[in-house]
């Protein structure tokens, strides 16, 4: 598994509306990152950025602000200076995991994730990934509407989702 991060970047969609729903639990990892570390977000073009330190290791947090479907768009000015997309760990939300579920996974498809998708047909899929289950609505015609519907699980059963995905990253880190 891929120990080299540099760069995490947590998938979403930009803007209030998207705040709490399935598809933007990467955000939540990410900004739960930011919480801890004492860090603050800045805008630079199509990003969001932070710094943070994990056992004395410089990463960077990146929130794309191009919506989940160019996900991969934030991506060139990052990978720069002996950084590669082997150095970048993906979070994300994953239908065919049950709601609690986190694991990591090592490249793959996008089976179906527009973000992964984006970032796929850029770079490849040799990267590292966060992946946060949300279970899966009962009819595929339904997964458009349920990725982009707020939670229903309840506050505290995502934050003990969140959490367990922090502690896999500072764990990877």
């Amino acid at each position: 598994m891929n120990t080299d991060v540099k760069i995490i970047v947590g998938l979403g969609n930009p803007g209030r509306q998207f705040h709490y729903t399935r598809h933007n639990i990467g955000f939540l990892v990410v900004d739960a990152l930011v919480g801890k570390y004492n860090a603050s977000w800045h805008a630079k073009g199509i990003t969001e950025y932070a710094e943070i330190v994990i056992h004395d290791k410089k990463i960077m947090l990146i929130k794309p602000q191009t919506f989940m479907n160019n996900s991969g768009k934030v991506l060139p000015a990052l990978l720069k200076h002996g950084i590669t997309i082997h150095n970048v760990l993906v979070v994300h939300d994953e239908l065919e995991k049950p709601f609690g579920v986190v694991d990591v996974k090592n490249g793959g498809s996008h089976r179906g994730h527009n973000g992964l998708r984006s970032i796929i047909s850029l770079y490849g899929s040799d990267f590292a990934r966060v992946r946060c289950g949300i279970g899966r609505p009962e009819h595929k015609e339904d997964v458009a509407d349920y990725v982009l519907s707020n939670f229903t699980e309840g506050t505290n059963a995502v934050e003990e989702e969140v959490q367990k995905a922090v502690k896999i990253i500072e764990d990877m880190v």
